[in-house]
């Protein structure tokens, strides 16, 4: 299986005044916009997937929402990518859906980070060996596993920041009013 693990893109600065609920906060509009360039690179490394799983906070719904306008599928809610979800919970989701080639997934820092370094060393959370993967917000990383994902057993294929992903993606056209 092949999973790419995609953080969020942009959203706008937490704040109790403005978002007392951090799961409401959204996307910056300029946020948004980057992550529609940035997916378009995405797709044209990955043109398909078998399946995207996100996390329910909006910004992360909203980026995967993003992907799904950029030619993948619907996605599909996962409470285990919830920011301070435990790797090993999002690895039982992943267990069930191990008849598919590849899946997305959709969510937050730090949780990503743990599961990436959870799936490439097998070290637990709190662990000074583990790898140090960062992916910056639109960004993607790409992990292989033979099998079923399991604690110690991918490899890590590549990390594409948004900018890389604009490159490859190119400048989105404006429509040209008809006259």
């Amino acid at each position: 299986m092949d999973l790419y693990v995609i953080r969020h893109a942009v959203a706008h600065k937490r704040g109790e005044d403005r978002w007392p609920d951090d799961a409401k906060r959204p996307l910056t509009p300029e946020g948004e916009e980057r992550f529609r360039r940035a997916a378009g690179g995405i797709v044209r490394f990955v043109p398909e997937v078998g399946l995207v799983l996100s996390s329910p906070f909006v910004r992360a719904w909203r980026t995967a929402e993003i992907l799904e306008q950029a030619g993948w599928p619907a996605p599909v809610r996962c409470e285990e990518l919830e920011p301070d979800c435990p790797p090993h919970k999002i690895l039982s989701v992943l267990e069930r859906h191990e008849d598919l080639d590849s899946v997305a997934i959709v969510g937050h820092r730090p949780g990503l980070h743990e599961l990436i370094s959870y799936l490439l060393t097998g070290d637990t959370i709190g662990e000074e060996c583990g790898a140090r993967v960062q992916i910056k917000k639109g960004g993607v990383a790409r992990l292989s596993f033979e099998g079923a994902p399991e604690p110690g057993t991918g490899s890590l294929e590549w990390v594409l920041t948004p900018k890389a992903l604009w490159a490859v993606g190119g400048k989105r056209r404006r429509p040209v009013a008809d006259g």
